[in-house]
């Protein structure tokens, strides 16, 4: 991990921050970020429509002012130009592979590579992308 790296938070890392009670989650969140004090937190646009759409599905006011707080100290990035050939090539070579990843997941991981960021997920299917840098926050730091 190198400080003033870019880290992106998937939707079931902010999701985990929104719905701890206890506070276990976002301490460990915390622990991981404190390590990288050069760190830049940020997530993708397309991780926002995630939650957005969750939050239409089974939304509380709970949630929402969840919600609301996660988002509130995130920069949320949009895709650009950047992202289409990393997103195509992604794209083929695991359809090629015969272990495709879901659609809003492909442009997750196209975006990070695109950024050069490292995902931050807990979702084990990012391990199929190549070069996508991975780490999981949600499990305790060494």
């Amino acid at each position: 991990m190198t400080s003033g790296s870019i880290y992106l938070l998937d939707t079931n890392i902010i999701s985990a921050l929104m719905k701890d009670r206890t506070g276990a989650i976002t301490a460990n969140v915390r622990a991981w970020a404190q390590r990288l004090p050069d760190c830049r937190l940020v997530t993708s646009v397309v991780v926002q429509y995630e939650l957005l759409f969750g939050l239409a599905r089974h939304g509380t006011s709970r949630l929402q002012t969840a919600y609301d707080i996660q988002m509130n100290k995130l920069p949320v990035l949009p895709l650009d130009a950047a992202v289409g050939p990393h997103y195509a090539r992604l794209r083929t070579h695991l359809e090629k592979a015969g272990t495709p990843i879901g659609a809003n997941d492909t442009l997750i991981a196209a975006h990070a590579l695109a950024l050069g960021a490292t995902l931050i997920t807990a979702d084990a299917d990012f391990g199929r992308v190549p070069d996508l840098a991975l780490e999981n926050w949600l499990v305790e730091t060494t």
